[in-house]
């Protein structure tokens, strides 16, 4: 497969690493300050882009790839007020894959997290909050994986009617703590607290590698594929 990379920092590297091993071909990489290469013979001679950028380029960089017929992965967050956009150009023959973490461990985490929001419908007792802790450069807050596990509550839980990124004491919002420290790849938490006693789940990423080897399957799985596709289509949860 011959892969665009857009966003060429330490995510893009290690993206690159893992395409490479698997037997792929970087035809093209494009960061902030390589934009004219969307114009390049070398960009439209890709099969498809791997797009891990920020908030503010993210869209752009879709339609880019979308006039070229390319298809998109993408793990960018920040950009979600433009997704009914995103999906109308999948309905009109795009190829769009999102996740807002390709970890497996965290998907893993994600079907835990709606399962026990179902299960916490008996149990008015306890109250959830969430926590995530990413590196320095992150730009938007709280992360995409924080408000992906706080909305998969809201849409099972009752209770819960919406979240807000701080610490709550309203019974129908659900705080989200966010901190930015150091080099943190990524940690999410959910918390279930009562009286009694306390039920958490934990996802702490050690490197970037798991979710780059994510975005290469994902990719994989994309591959000759139409519409707008997501994690739970490449796992089968």
């Amino acid at each position: 497969m011959r892969i665009v990379l857009i966003g060429y920092g330490k995510m893009g590297h290690e993206i690159e690493k893992v395409a490479l091993s698997r037997g792929h071909e970087i035809v093209c990489t494009i960061d902030i300050d390589t934009q004219d290469r969307f114009e390049s013979e070398a960009f439209r001679s890709a099969d498809l882009a791997i797009e891990f950028t920020g908030p503010e380029t993210a869209y752009g960089n879709y339609l880019k790839c979308f006039a070229a017929g390319l298809p998109v992965v993408s793990g960018s967050t920040g950009w979600l007020d433009k997704m009914p956009q995103v999906k109308q150009a999948c309905q009109q023959g795009q190829t769009f894959f999102y996740a807002s973490n390709f970890s497996l461990g965290v998907n893993l985490m994600f079907a835990l997290n709606r399962y026990l929001a179902e299960k916490m419908n008996a149990f008015p007792q306890y109250n959830v909050s969430m926590k995530e802790i990413h590196h320095t450069q992150k730009l938007d807050a709280p992360s995409g994986t924080a408000v992906t596990l706080a909305e998969d509550v809201i849409a099972r839980l009752d209770r819960k009617t919406g979240w807000v990124n701080q610490a709550t004491e309203d019974p129908a919002q659900i705080g989200i703590v966010s901190q930015r420290i150091g080099t943190t790849p990524g940690y999410h938490e959910v918390v279930y607290d009562s009286e009694v006693d306390t039920l958490t789940i934990t996802h702490n990423a050690k490197n970037r590698t798991g979710l780059a080897l994510g975005a290469v399957l994902a990719a994989e799985f994309t591959l000759g594929k139409h519409g707008f596709l997501g994690m739970q289509d490449l796992l089968g949860f």
